[in-house]
């Protein structure tokens, strides 16, 4: 500051504060300066005066002494202030140094830690007059990141000579419109060495909003001790002062702009460190910049795991693999995916070469778009579902108030589903459900934490690679709970009460109850393409089209014949029977016969009483009831049709005669005689088809809507609770099914033989499931096994998008369902022939778990593995199967790189053994079905309770072994790859007191994240003591 004499003048340092805003007046300087409250009183001396801050509460106190004057200001948490500079004379050159250096630091800052709050303080007029900046933007490949480079630091100059290093780099970036620094990321902690050569480098994803104005701050910390450091990122604006930690010191740091690198001719930065106070010189920085698919010029060095000598060149090679950076895949695959965070790595090879490898983190609206849909098809399945039980007619009275009491049932869920959708519809938060919600009502169909976790690898000397793994919270049904067990007990434990407790309905099997609902989905879709196709028949007659006239013959006939079908079965004839007795006014002048003759000695006991309702375990027959009737029916409909097809080939045949007799030249009134010759005579036929079509499908809905009936009335309301947890369990796994369906389709694009693969065979989709048989999670994973034994029933079908939404379609009804994935023209033209047409795509999904936490220690040495076992078994008949499908429709180069059929069948082998040999903790279950699914171009899900830190730490290590075997990372490398991998600090995204997975607020969290666990082993082990105590006693008196 300079007095009026333009003289040098003292100063007051403060710290634990930023400037807002620096404003000028005639007789004295104002510094805007915003005080945070301290976590505890502090104070700081300079050649000046004493500066204190004293907390008391939410006020803050700060004291400062100048010239034996001292100061005094109360300040609220927060509270901004007006403080003013006194001018005191003092003509010193150490002084001018320092105000000179307290200048450019209080710039510094005013540029970095400007703020929206400093805006309020500015005139209108003078916010106006700034105007927009001109900024330059980076020309990049589309969805390719925008901005890429990595880091190396040399000689560093520690504390102490003696002392090793252990440092890392702190980026922030600052924005040249909002001139707010922000700290962006971070990479891992090199150990030490005053060398530093760092394997994570730095991304800014496509849509991160960096120019060639951009300033990139890079600040170096040397972490004392690293079990202690609690460094964090974040990617959202931060007015605080980072706070002082023991765990680390300041380095040095510089700064450089984006343009600085771009335009480089190098493409490479060399940068001096420097202290605060920009004296003294601490080391330099390199940036290098980095681009997938370039090579640069010279040899690379010698790569030796000793830190103190880690030198490596950067290098380049080819480019991507088309169908990887695509442009014409974009649109459709945005729709799909959102707020990717990328990061980037380069490991050495074994040949002493850099890979680098780009890991892409992406959420996906499917989590919520695809169970909205669903929800929706449940509604109205249900609805029209109520509707069929309405129209059964007129009943006895005892079916009647059945009826009434399903319907009602009905209604309560059908309102609940209508209310959860509504619900849905209002949601406008994030695009993924987090784990902290997963007990939430309103969310409960939405799978936990699904994203996209890629890897893109660049080998110097392999061809490019994607690995995508889909990583999702098991499906289950979190807000019912687990008291009881999962679906599968459920299911299981309900079926044997329905067959063996005497309940007043007709008992039909799983299996029959499927085939009614097949048999109302069949008419629901037949009916209206008949009656259609019949109209097309007879306005091809009235125009007297003889190749039309074929055609439409051709669709009514293939349609027709798919209906009669559709009712040839038993069911139906038996089910009109049961309906029949169930009539007002019914009565049975014989008693019922069963069809099983083990049950004829329990109904002869009824004889005596053949009108009371009771439960029956078949279909009696009815001495009244003409079972002929139906046969009739049924076959006028074939009758019908035949009539049809007759006097098309004579209307037809007669034409034809009429041709080569002459007739090649009618009149127009000849030929509109003609026409209305051949509509008149089809017209009666075609009505005599419709009116037995209609009486058909008036009989079998009734018939199978009598079925549905039964099965909802046995067990009145499980069966409602059983399906609304079924249905909340097959949205989740749904959802992250579409989604990896959707990936592997755009990945695959260019590759022949897996687009073969899925029309012959079908898709492989591998579930990886580390829960443990344990408590709750035991149920889990029994909701889990049915979810997705469901999706057995989900069949793709792939048609081109006629617009610019890319979303999915879906379309049926429970038990059978189609999705329609939507591709843009030029991708859909890529595609073979059979997919084009419309042929639908079979799934094939296989889960695998192994509980691999503490819990499953538990249920290992005291509890019942039985059902991890059952699990593992049955997928793996289920991946034979396929396996088997696989080797007999696709020849054998169609399988993808360096594989061959012995190898597949060899670790198919050794799968069984693992599984048969109920190993405790078997992870090599995991890695051999993972290792099956990539080779058989199948589509990999990880789960665990939440996809939280079970799901990463198996992600982690199955991408760091997959660079070790097909991409031959150094083997002296792999610890630390894995580390860079899983370190928290290069994560991104995270505050002081944020969970890193589920962004759950969680207060007062310690500094070691150790401390915890261990300070409650000594109580936990006494605990586990006295339960096992506990138990013990229970058995010995449950088999007494």
């Amino acid at each position: 500051m300079k007095n009026k004499s333009s003289e040098a003048s003292k100063v007051v340092i403060l710290e634990w504060c930023w400037v807002l805003e620096f404003k000028r007046k005639t007789d004295v300087s104002i510094i805007l300066i915003g005080f945070e409250a301290c976590k505890q009183d502090s104070f700081c001396d300079s050649e000046v005066g004493r500066f204190s801050v004293q907390r008391l509460g939410n006020q803050t106190t700060l004291n400062f002494r100048v010239e034996n004057q001292i100061f005094t200001l109360k300040l609220h948490r927060k509270q901004i202030v007006n403080f003013g500079l006194w001018h005191w004379e003092r003509q010193t050159q150490s002084l001018r140094n320092k105000i000179h250096q307290l200048w450019r630091l209080i710039m510094e800052i005013k540029e970095e830690r400007a703020s929206d709050e400093a805006q309020q303080f500015l005139p209108s007029s003078q916010i106006d007059s700034l105007g927009e900046p001109q900024l330059t933007s980076i020309q990049r490949i589309a969805n390719e990141p925008k901005l890429e480079f990595s880091l190396a630091c040399k000689d560093l100059v520690a504390a102490t000579r003696d002392r090793k290093l252990n440092t890392f780099i702190q980026v922030s970036v600052v924005h040249p419109a909002e001139h707010v620094l922000t700290r962006y990321s971070s990479t891992e902690i090199v150990e030490g060495t005053r060398d530093p050569l760092f394997l994570t480098g730095v991304t800014f994803p496509p849509e991160y909003p960096i120019y060639e104005e951009t300033k990139i701050k890079l600040t170096v910390y040397d972490v004392k001790d690293k079990s202690q450091d609690t460094v964090h990122t974040t990617v959202i604006p931060d007015h605080k002062e980072p706070r002082a930690d023991v765990g680390r010191s300041f380095l040095g740091c510089t700064t450089f702009t984006v343009g600085d690198l771009v335009k480089s001719k190098e493409q490479q930065l060399t940068l001096t460190l420097r202290t605060s106070d920009g004296g003294k010189t601490v080391g330099t920085i390199e940036v290098n910049l980095v681009k997938m698919g370039e090579l640069e010029d010279g040899e690379p060095g010698h790569i030796t795991t000793d830190s103190q000598d880690q030198k490596c060149a950067l290098v380049r090679e080819c480019t991507a693999p088309e169908g990887i950076s695509g442009k014409d895949n974009l649109p459709s695959l945005n729709a799909v995916l959102k707020n990717p965070i990328c990061k980037l790595y380069r490991f050495p090879t074994s040949d002493n070469k850099w890979m680098r490898i780009r890991e892409q983190m992406a959420e996906t609206i499917l989590s919520f778009h695809v169970p909205k849909e669903l929800i929706n098809l449940h509604i109205k399945e249900d609805m029209r579902r109520n509707q069929e039980l309405k129209d059964l007619g007129e009943l006895a009275p005892h079916w009647d108030n059945m009826r009434k009491s399903v319907i009602a049932h009905c209604d309560q869920m059908l309102s609940m589903y209508q209310d959860t959708l509504a619900e849905l519809g209002k949601h406008t938060g994030s695009s993924f459900k987090s784990s902290c919600s997963k007990g939430e009502k309103t969310l409960e169909f939405i799978p936990i934490n699904l994203h996209l976790q890629r890897m893109h690898v660049h080998s110097p000397r392999l061809k490019d690679a994607l690995y995508d793994v889909i990583t999702v919270g098991a499906p289950a049904a979190h807000f019912q709970g687990f008291k009881n067990g999962g679906l599968r007990k459920l299911l299981s434990k309900f079926e044997a009460e329905r067959r063996n407790t005497g309940y007043q309905c007709i008992y039909y099997s799983p299996e029959n109850t499927a085939k009614a609902k097949e048999v109302l989905s069949n008419i629901n879709h037949l009916q209206p393409l008949i009656s259609s196709h019949a109209d097309l028949l007879l306005n091809s007659a009235s125009q007297h089209s003889p190749d039309s006239l074929k055609n439409s013959l051709k669709m009514l006939s293939e349609k027709t014949e798919l209906f009669v079908h559709a009712f040839k079965d038993q069911l139906v004839r038996s089910a009109l029977l049961a309906l029949y007795t169930a009539r007002p006014g019914c009565v049975l002048k014989k008693p019922a016969v069963p069809r099983n003759s083990a049950e004829e000695g329990d109904d002869l006991k009824h004889q005596d009483h053949p009108s009371q309702v009771k439960r029956q375990d078949s279909i009696p027959h009815h001495s009244e009831y003409d079972e002929e009737e139906w046969d009739r029916v049924w076959a006028n409909v074939g009758k019908s049709l035949n009539c049809v097809i007759a006097m098309v080939d004579k209307l037809l045949e007669k034409d034809s005669s009429n041709v080569k007799d002459g007739e090649i030249d009618p009149s127009a009134a000849d030929c509109k005689h003609a026409g209305g010759d051949w509509y008149e005579q089809l017209y009666p036929l075609v009505i005599t088809l419709k009116d037995c079509m209609g009486e058909v499908v008036t009989r079998a809905k009734q018939s199978m809507a009598f079925v549905l009936l039964q099965e909802l009335a046995c067990g009145l309301p499980q069966c409602l609770m059983l399906t609304l947890r079924r249905d909340i369990v097959f949205s989740q796994a749904l959802a992250g099914l579409v989604c990896g369906f959707i990936i592997k389709l755009h990945t695959g694009l260019h590759d022949q033989g897996f687009l073969q693969q899925l029309h012959t065979v079908g898709l492989l989709v591998q579930y990886e499931g580390l829960l443990s048989t344990y408590s709750e999670e035991a149920g889990m994973l029994e909701d889990m096994a049915v979810g997705i034994s469901d999706l057995q029933k989900v069949m793709f079908k792939v048609i081109e998008a006629k617009s610019e939404d890319f979303l999915p379609i879906i379309t049926g009804r429970r038990e059978h369902y189609v999705i329609e994935v939507q591709l843009p023209a030029k991708m859909f033209e890529l595609l073979p022939q059979e997919i084009k047409e419309g042929k639908l795509l079979r799934m094939y999904p296989v889960l695998f778990n192994v509980g691999i936490n503490e819990q499953q220690t538990l249920a290992e040495r005291f509890g019942d593995t039985t059902l991890q076992e059952n699990i593992n078994q049955e997928n793996l008949e289920l991946l034979k199967e396929y396996y088997n499908l696989f080797t007999e429709k696709m020849p054998p180069d169609c399988l993808p790189h360096f594989q061959e059929q012995n190898d597949l069948k060899g670790l198919l082998e050794n799968l069984h053994q693992n599984i048969q040999a109920k190993k405790r903790k078997n992870v090599e279950i995991m890695w051999l079905a993972a290792t099956i699914c990539r080779k058989l171009n199948g589509v990999r899900f990880t789960c665990c309770k939440s996809a939280k830190d079970r799901t990463s730490m198996s992600v982690t290590l199955e991408q760091c072994s997959i660079l070790r075997d097909e991409h031959q990372l150094h083997k002296d490398f792999f610890i630390r790859a894995l580390d860079c991998m899983r370190s928290r600090q290069t994560q991104g995204a995270l505050n002081d007191s944020d969970d890193p997975e589920t962004g759950c607020l969680t207060d007062n969290k310690p500094t070691s994240r150790h401390f915890y666990p261990v300070a409650l082993l000594l109580v936990s082990s006494h605990l586990l003591v006295v339960w096992l105590i506990l138990s013990l006693a229970l058995l010995l008196a449950k088999y007494q």
